[in-house]
């Protein structure tokens, strides 16, 4: 089966950091690309950052140059770095995968709250 574990979420101050971690299991990584979304009560759910499995890499504009998304393929790992954290970044932050057409799958999500 299909796994995608978040962790890394918490709170912080704002201009802190956090890294939160996706680990994947049940496809073969290196072929995949990843993405990492964010949704906030009444808000729809957002691309944040994704990643091809070249390594290319996408970003919302509103976390260009404070995000970085990457990944480790030895460890089935898809991460998603977090610098000069705003409360707008205030969101549970999910990682995704769609290995075919048909079918896409989801972590749990995780909690990301920036204070002021």
């Amino acid at each position: 089966q299909v796994q995608l574990v978040e962790s890394g979420g918490g709170l912080v101050q704002a201009g802190g950091s956090l890294r939160l971690s996706c680990a994947v299991s049940g496809i073969t990584f290196s072929i995949n690309a990843f993405g990492w979304y964010r949704q906030a009560p009444g808000k729809q759910r957002e691309l944040v950052a994704r990643i091809s499995s070249g390594r290319s890499t996408n970003y919302a504009d509103s976390v260009k140059g404070r995000f970085t998304i990457s990944r480790d393929n030895a460890k089935n790992t898809v991460y998603l770095q977090m610098n000069s954290l705003k409360p707008e970044d205030t969101a549970v932050y999910y990682c995704k995968v769609k290995p075919t057409l048909y079918v896409e799958y989801w972590g749990q999500g995780t909690q990301v709250t920036v204070s002021s």
